[in-house]
């Protein structure tokens, strides 16, 4: 069975879907009332504890879509036995800084719920966590080799799990990590529980997957499910640029009027570490993230970007999966990225969530070619981008900053996140439970 719905329409609030009054009060504080697509069509088959499959790109409301039923149920299912201390519901996702978002967003969501989360991720002290498991937990998230690796020293117990969600499980076979969610499905030692899996894409490995491990799930669709499509709410900027003229370019782009929450995407771990110094020293704050810096130095510079402190980051790739912030408002490709998926879910950063976006693509001389490939895959009809120069009035234009601004802003800062190991890339200063009311549509 498959649903499919294109737009946000007049959606229901939470309460109308039958959702505990606890949880649609502290989404209420948040000033969450309505549902997006995935969560109207997620909601009332998951409450039911039916297994699904929901296929949404990034920035669609996931993370409430299969959180919000997960922390209802766990707090008071028929279904699933009294809290004990060991976990009824396992959330697996691909990278730590996602494991870090879903864990923040549902702990702000079950406020007012006796129910106990736990996040579990490597890079941090496996002391820390097992202490948290001791005490006692309800709901886990977590990365899967981290996961895997506290289940065989049997610290983490996954025989009472009544509910597995697999999100952005597309991107975790790009990373490798099928068979550790294999080895993981099957430390549930064949217990009844609902799956709920959560996917941009749906290739051959993961339907392999549901088909193996789901039971009859009802598939959703909260678009059209085209994974060439870029954001329409996204106007998408791209000219040719000189290497030399790259940091000049961004420098100036970043006093656009308007211009909110950025991220710039490179493409190597140096080039990041490169172009966020360079940014510092020009005065502006910035914030770092890229696989030379440790887990606590990655977290302090999300953090401080989610939190507003700095609205620049600077990212790689690998390092940006899993941020979810719906009010950026443009993303710079400071290098053309090496495939058009990767280039979507660049791009996809930014106008989301009934927001506009601008995408900015600078693309090198030597770059040309890798441009025109995602050109003609993605039918963007620009072969051949315009050559800008920082000082071209057709960039000022464009972007929207006023002629003649100088490249720097004030005096060098600090990034934010920095540590010594990522100093080695620094180059010189530049100047310039139980009983309670539930909802009564339930």
């Amino acid at each position: 069975m498959s649903f499919q719905q294109s737009e946000l329409s007049q959606s229901p609030t939470f309460a109308s879907l039958g959702v505990a009054a606890e949880i649609v009060d502290a989404l209420a504080s948040r000033g969450i009332e309505r549902t997006f697509a995935i969560q109207e069509l997620t909601l009332p088959i998951a409450l039911g504890g039916q297994d699904l499959i929901g296929q949404a790109r990034t920035g669609m409301g996931k993370t409430l879509g299969f959180g919000i039923p997960v922390l209802d149920r766990v707090f008071d299912d028929a279904d699933i036995k009294e809290l004990d201390g060991t976990p009824r519901a396992l959330i697996v996702v691909p990278t730590r800084e996602l494991a870090v978002q879903v864990g923040e967003d549902l702990s702000a969501a079950a406020r007012n719920l006796p129910v106990r989360l736990a996040t579990l991720y490597g890079g941090r002290p496996y002391e820390e966590q097992i202490k948290m498991l001791n005490k006692g937990v309800d709901v886990v998230v977590g990365t899967p080799g981290r996961l895997l690796d506290l289940v065989q020293q049997g610290h983490l117990s996954l025989e009472h799990v009544a509910i597995l969600v697999l999100d952005e499980a597309d991107e975790m076979l790009d990373l490798g990590f099928l068979p550790d969610i294999e080895k993981i499905l099957e430390a549930l030692h064949g217990n009844a529980h609902q799956t709920m899996l959560f996917s941009a894409t749906m290739p051959g490995p993961i339907l392999t997957l549901a088909r193996t491990f789901m039971s009859r799930p009802i598939h959703i669709r909260a678009e059209s499910g085209d994974e060439n499509q870029t954001h329409a709410s996204t106007r998408k900027v791209t000219f040719q640029a000189h290497r030399m003229d790259k940091l000049a370019i961004v420098s100036r782009a970043l006093q656009a009027e308007g211009r909110g929450k950025t991220i710039i995407f490179a493409r190597t771990k140096r080039s990041a570490a490169e172009v966020a110094d360079e940014l510092a020293q020009r005065g502006f704050r910035v914030g770092a993230v890229h696989g030379d810096l440790g887990q606590a130095a990655r977290e302090k510079s999300l953090n401080a970007f989610r939190e507003g402190k700095v609205e620049i980051l600077v990212a790689t790739d690998v390092a940006a999966r899993g941020i979810d912030v719906d009010d950026v408002t443009h993303v710079i490709n400071y290098q053309v990225p090496d495939d058009p998926m990767t280039f979507v879910h660049r791009i996809g950063r930014t106008g989301r969530a009934g927001h506009t976006g601008t995408a900015i693509t600078l693309v090198g001389y030597d770059e040309l070619g890798k441009w025109r490939l995602i050109n003609d895959e993605l039918d963007l009809n620009e072969p051949e981008p315009p050559q800008w120069f920082s000082t071209s009035p057709e960039l000022a234009e464009a972007l929207g900053f006023k002629e003649g601004i100088a490249e720097s802003v004030g005096p060098a800062v600090k990034i934010i996140g920095a540590t010594s190991k990522h100093k080695k890339y620094s180059t010189k200063v530049r100047p310039s439970r139980k009983r309670r009311t539930r909802s009564q549509h339930r």
